[in-house]
C-alpha cells in the first residue's frame, strides 16, 4: 500500500492544479484580449497624435531652417568681411616682419663676418703665443745643455790637470836620520 501513496497523492494534487489552472487560463485569456485590445486603441490614438506633432513639427522646422538660413547667409557675409580684414591686417604684419627679419638677418651677417675675423685673430695670436713659448723653451734648454757642457768642459779640465805631472805635488823629502 505504501507504494500506491507515492503515485495517488501526486496524482490527486495534479488533478486540483489542473481545475484550477484550466478556470485560471480561460480568465486570463479574457484579461490579455481586453489589454490587447487598450494596446491597440492607444497605439492609435499615439499614432494619430505622432501624426499631427510631426506635421506641425515639419512645419515649424521649415520656419526655422529658413530663419537659420538667412541667420547663416548674414553670419557668413559678416565672418567673411572679419577674415578679409584680418588677412589684410596679417599681410601688413608679415610684411613688416620680413623686412624687420632681412634688416636682423644682414646684422648677423655682419656678426658673424666680424666673429670670425676675431676668430682668426684670436688663433694667430694663440699660435704666436705658442711659437713665443716654444722659443722661450728652446732657449732655456740650450742655455742648461751649455752649462752642462761647461761643466763638463770643466770637470774634463780639473780631472786632466789632476792626472797632469805638473799639478803633482813632488814627493816629500825624505826624514833626517836620526841619530
Amino acid at each position: 500500500m505504501k507504494k500506491w501513496m507515492y503515485l495517488i497523492f501526486p496524482g490527486a494534487m495534479l488533478g486540483i492544479f489542473l481545475v484550477f489552472f484550466l478556470s485560471h487560463s480561460k480568465e486570463a485569456e479574457a484579461r490579455e484580449s481586453a489589454r490587447l485590445e487598450n494596446v491597440k486603441k492607444k497605439q492609435a490614438d499615439d499614432d494619430a497624435k505622432k501624426k499631427a506633432d510631426e506635421s506641425r513639427a515639419r512645419a515649424d522646422a521649415e520656419k526655422a531652417a529658413a530663419a537659420r538660413a538667412k541667420e547663416d547667409a548674414d553670419k557668413e557675409a559678416k565672418k567673411l568681411a572679419v577674415l578679409a580684414e584680418n588677412d589684410r591686417q596679417v599681410r601688413e604684419a608679415t610684411d613688416k616682419a620680413l623686412a624687420d627679419g632681412a634688416a636682423s638677418q644682414k646684422q648677423i651677417d655682419a656678426s658673424e663676418a666680424e666673429l670670425e675675423r676675431l676668430h682668426r685673430q684670436k688663433d694667430q695670436l694663440t699660435r704666436d703665443t705658442f711659437d713665443a713659448a716654444k722659443q722661450v723653451e728652446l732657449a732655456k734648454v740650450a742655455k742648461r745643455t751649455a752649462e752642462i757642457e761647461i761643466q763638463r768642459t770643466v770637470e774634463l779640465v780639473a780631472r786632466k790637470a789632476q792626472d797632469s805631472y805638473i799639478t803633482r805635488m813632488p814627493p816629500p823629502p825624505p826624514a833626517p836620520p836620526k841619530s
